[in-house]
């Protein structure tokens, strides 16, 4: 990193030595290891921080050195860096990403016909408004379809 981004090399640093796959950090905490005040944004909007590598210089360095981030508590000014690719299981709801991946690929393959045949089946006449006074008027301005 270079140039701006040099600012938040700290922070990337930071989460590289950890040894544990979730680090807990205060806003306050990152302030300390950068050396610098957030961006007001940061206090305010949940996207600052996403895990959008195009979405600042910061979340560039927290991807780069491995981590995403998580339970973001904007009122506490608090957050979880979880390293990417970590076992998941305990964690709750979460799959393990290859396995989502897997479950995505499969789900990719499917055409929306093929999974929906047959689930859905149209009686009528599609060509006919829905609205017989409808039908009517436009019979009387532009006469009967031919």
């Amino acid at each position: 990193m270079t140039g701006a981004a040099s600012k938040y090399e700290p922070l990337t640093r930071h989460l590289q030595a950890q040894s544990a796959d979730s680090v807990r950090m205060k806003f306050s905490d990152i302030e300390r290891v950068i050396g610098a005040k957030l961006p007001p944004s940061a206090d305010h909007s949940r996207a600052y921080w996403s895990n959008n590598a195009a979405n600042s210089v910061l979340t560039k360095a927290w991807l780069a050195a491995g981590f995403r981030s998580e339970q973001v508590d904007l009122a506490a000014r608090k957050l979880v860096f979880h390293r990417a690719g970590a076992n998941r299981a305990s964690a709750g709801f979460a799959e393990a990403p290859a396995a989502f991946q897997a479950k995505q690929a499969q789900m990719q393959k499917l055409s929306l016909f093929g999974c929906m045949a047959g689930t859905v089946v149209v009686h009528g006449d599609l060509t006919e408004p829905a609205d017989p006074t409808l039908a009517a008027y436009l019979d009387e301005k532009y006469g009967p379809p031919a």
